[in-house]
């Protein structure tokens, strides 16, 4: 029988080696394809990105000459370099996006936002770009642009790939020429954000979010001893499972790069959390938000007793700039506490 484990005894120390290694799809997300992408026929945008991104996706065995990202260097060719998914949650963009990622030949990577900046942080900017410079293609699944500094150095750094032979494949929920609406006035932050619009192919892929079409609306909440009986199923059935306080969580997350989160993962089956509450402190709140995205990513499921955790993010955090970024994690929480 395997035993109960804790997240906050786990203590992943950060690699940059281990972080480019990674960037690689979600284990979900191995097996991508685009022939494997069902797209709903109600939504004929489904099916046009596929088709065009399949297009894209084929051209990343030539290196195509493109000048600057940011249009200060005259183009070769009218061809962006880029292709830009925007879309609501759950509606297969980040399965078109490894798709197009399976489908190129030769050096390649794909990971989040976070895990490029992260990167960045790890090895510093010149050590970064040198990692990944000579790819093929580089897709950036869910673009942020929530801070400024990181957004003026993810422009900087694919405007050097790029003019290096470096296709762009990106998807976000907000098309690229709004990035950054709304929460920052800075004239250059502004300039970078419309330079970097003019380079993609905005693709608009509407749906159904595929992750509630099944489960209610709101996580799934125990009692104290629905919890309890759920823990002792799943461990005398062989499972692994993590078992910690809500608070204790918040707080362990605190002392972990984001960048390893996904470290503090490793062997899990489940992660069962005890009395959720409301957060309002934003910097937990996003913490949370990162660590979720590499629980979905590992298809990990969670139990929970206490405040929904669809719910755990109070005060007007819902309704800020990191609007988008929260009902990700909502839309991703309602799945992994129903599945």
């Amino acid at each position: 029988m395997t035993s109960t484990v804790s997240l906050v005894e786990r203590h992943p120390t950060l690699d940059a080696g281990s972080i480019v290694s990674s960037l690689v799809p979600p284990p979900q997300f191995v097996d991508a394809r685009f022939d494997n992408y069902i797209p709903n026929p109600e939504f004929p945008s489904q099916e046009e990105a596929r088709h065009i991104l399949e297009e894209f996706a084929a051209k990343n065995t030539s290196v195509i000459k493109q000048g600057k990202l940011f249009g200060r260097a005259k183009k070769v060719e009218e061809v962006p370099p880029g292709v830009y998914l925007d879309g609501g949650f759950g509606v297969g963009k980040t399965h078109l996006l490894a798709a197009a990622w399976n489908t190129a030949s030769g050096k390649k990577y794909f990971g989040t936002f976070l895990q490029y900046t992260s990167l960045v942080g790890a090895l510093g900017y010149v050590k970064a770009v040198e990692a990944l410079k000579g790819a093929s293609l580089i897709c950036i699944d869910e673009f942020e642009l929530d801070d400024p500094g990181d957004t003026m150095m993810m422009t900087r750094m694919l405007g050097e790939l790029v003019a290096g032979g470096t296709r762009i494949a990106a998807t976000s929920n907000t098309p690229p020429a709004a990035l950054g609406e709304g929460r920052f006035a800075a004239a250059d932050f502004l300039r970078e954000i419309q330079a970097l619009a003019s380079n993609f192919r905005t693709l608009r892929i509407d749906g159904t979010d595929y992750r509630q079409r099944t489960a209610e609306g709101v996580s799934l909440v125990l009692s104290d001893a629905e919890f309890a009986k759920a823990v002792e199923t799943k461990v005398a059935g062989g499972a692994t499972v993590s078992v910690d306080s809500f608070d204790s969580l918040l707080q362990h997350l605190a002392t972990v790069h984001p960048s390893v989160y996904v470290r503090l993962l490793e062997g899990l089956d489940v992660i069962a959390l005890e009395n959720v509450h409301i957060i309002l402190n934003q910097t937990d709140a996003l913490r949370l938000v990162a660590f979720i995205d590499r629980v979905y990513d590992a298809q990990i499921p969670i139990i929970a007793t206490g405040t929904p955790l669809s719910e755990v993010f109070g005060g007007d955090m819902i309704h800020g700039g990191y609007r988008k970024k929260y009902l990700r994690c909502v839309s991703r929480l309602i799945a992994l506490t129903n599945s």
